[in-house]
């Protein structure tokens, strides 16, 4: 992806914040400030959205409730795209939450897609591979 420099003014207790980020991630400045700033934008353009870690990396979720997106939409799909019954499906929450993780789909539909196009490809076998904790009788 094509990048643009530019220089900017971050204040002290910021990027010191960032600077401690650089250290536990391993990453270089640029690219931890890059992915917090790519995230602020998604955020801001979509509220409710939030980022967080799991066991497959940072992803996009519902703010308050840990539901990643993708998941809500692959139930919308599953649904027909028939908002309320994506309503009923997920009664406890908000319109506003459901509308705000259709509304990422819309504006990022390729990330969401591929999410659901891996998860739709796992098998039993990479499961129990990818978290060997699973299988009855493991300790």
């Amino acid at each position: 992806m094509p990048t643009v420099q530019r220089s900017i003014r971050i204040q002290e207790k910021t990027f010191k914040e960032i600077e401690q980020m650089v250290r536990e991630s391993g990453k270089e400045f640029s690219a931890v400030t890059n992915e917090l700033l790519e995230e602020a934008v998604r955020m801001q353009r979509c509220p409710c959205i939030v980022f967080s870690e799991g066991t497959a990396g940072r992803r996009a979720r519902i703010a308050g409730s840990g539901i990643e997106v993708w998941e809500v939409i692959a139930a919308y799909k599953s649904v027909s795209k028939d908002f309320n019954r994506l309503q009923k499906a997920y009664h406890w929450l908000t319109e506003q939450q459901l509308r705000s993780a259709v509304g990422y789909y819309k504006a990022y539909t390729e990330e969401i897609d591929r999410i659901i196009k891996q998860n739709d490809e796992l098998t039993g076998e990479d499961v129990h591979k990818r978290y060997p904790f699973l299988v009855r009788g493991s300790r």
